[in-house]
């Protein structure tokens, strides 16, 4: 790894989970952990219901916008955490897989997302107590 880990969340549609994930991931790091997002087939945009669910956590992903999953990205990326894309994700030597299995928020509504939210912050505190080395 550089100096600065970087992890790349990455499911479907780019749309709801790999948001949330990279929102936490940026407010709970800083800039100590590099974020990227992507889907292997972006959405139009993110879900409405994901960005409300983390605007009362106080976090604000309404300028994220879904982006497709690039091999540039991967590549760049020391840690890829994937959420229900599958086989869509083109796998390198060297780099960390996580697969997180976490229901899909898509079409649900907030009382269904708070909690998908809830471990999303979970597993992202966990995540950066292991890439800070403690």
């Amino acid at each position: 790894m550089t100096d600065k880990p970087s992890v790349l969340f990455v499911c479907v549609h780019n749309a709801g989970r790999s948001q949330m994930a990279a929102g936490w991931l940026t407010h709970l790091a800083g800039d100590r952990i590099e974020v990227r997002s992507a889907g292997s087939a972006p959405a139009e945009s993110v879900n409405p219901v994901a960005v409300e669910a983390m605007k009362e956590v106080g976090i604000d992903i309404t300028a994220e916008t879904p982006k497709i999953l690039t091999t540039e990205a991967v590549e760049a990326s020391d840690v890829v955490i994937t959420m229900g894309c599958g086989d869509a994700c083109p796998i390198f030597p060297g780099k960390r897989y996580e697969d997180w299995v976490l229901e899909d928020p898509a079409g649900q509504g907030i009382e269904a997302v708070r909690p998908i939210r809830d471990e999303i912050q979970d597993r992202v505190q966990k995540l950066i107590a292991e890439l800070a080395g403690n």
